[in-house]
């Protein structure tokens, strides 16, 4: 052992006879009685861009392709997937654990805004309890039989998403992004965290990508020129899909009917989540 040594193998390459063991694995193992075959995080490096919608989406279509599909809400501080899918009624426990609420087409959902008295009530709580209630989500919750779960992450690359990337054995992220030039640096933070953890990325979707003009059916790229193509380039990943602003996707959030929403775009990337399944699992 060197005379300068710090004690911290994890940050040291010598091979010394002091070194300590491996840490164990991190990972969380779900309910028992939760039999969860696939598990992809929504992922953005930034707020605002949509990725609760389009997890809401995604889980939507899933369910209509036949998946038993569910949504584990880990945006804890900003949580708005019980509103997209109009749920009022709240999550109850008994004495094996959390049962969650069913949306009216069947998708399971898991929210602190099922827990909280009020909607409106804001959770006051520091990082580390954050992370012990997306855990809790996923160990405590009786999930079922589900052929896919997405789980709705917080923006950026804090607390809660590390909480995640360790203690759920994600099969895949989505990285959801817009079309300003900023953003290939928010991206490049997103996929440098998911590369270092070693989660895979199966691809890009950017949101409010273009407006379609309802005559002319020009698309007009309100917030310029998109960038998914170079970013996707220069991380050799795949761009999933590219989503308009629609307002009546707008409605259907706020009236709580994202389950009436078409999201027909987003097809070839709940298929592409099928058959990353197969691919590993051969």
């Amino acid at each position: 052992m060197s005379d300068t040594c710090n004690q911290s193998c994890s940050s040291c390459s010598s091979d010394c006879s002091q070194r300590t063991a491996e840490p164990a694995s991190l990972l969380e193992q779900p309910h028992p009685l939760s039999r969860i075959k696939k598990v992809i995080g929504v992922v953005s490096g930034k707020g605002g861009v949509g990725k609760s919608s389009v997890t809401s989406m995604l889980a939507v279509l899933a369910n209509r392709m036949g998946l038993a599909s569910g949504v584990l809400d880990a945006d804890i501080t900003g949580p708005s997937i019980p509103k997209m899918f109009g749920v009022s009624e709240k999550a109850v426990a008994n004495h094996l654990g959390i049962v969650p609420v069913t949306s009216g087409t069947g998708v399971k959902l898991m929210s602190v805004n099922l827990l909280l008295d009020h909607t409106t009530d804001p959770v006051l709580w520091r990082g580390p309890i954050v992370g012990g209630v997306v855990k809790q989500f996923w160990k405590d919750v009786l999930w079922g039989d589900v052929d896919v779960l997405f789980l709705d992450m917080p923006p950026g690359t804090g607390d809660v998403a590390l909480t995640v990337f360790q203690s759920i054995p994600l099969d895949g992220i989505i990285l959801v992004t817009s079309p300003q030039d900023l953003v290939s640096m928010i991206v490049a933070k997103a996929v440098n965290m998911a590369e270092k953890m070693n989660i895979p990325i199966l691809g890009l979707v950017e949101n409010l990508s273009y407006v379609q003009c309802p005559d002319c059916d020009k698309k007009i790229k309100v917030f310029g020129e998109s960038h998914v193509d170079e970013i996707a380039e220069q991380h050799q990943l795949q761009v999933l899909a590219k989503l308009p602003i629609d307002p009546a996707l707008a409605a259907a959030c706020d009236n709580g009917d994202i389950e009436g929403y078409c999201a027909s775009l987003l097809e070839p990337t709940i298929q592409l989540v099928m058959s990353w399944e197969k691919a590993q699992k051969a």
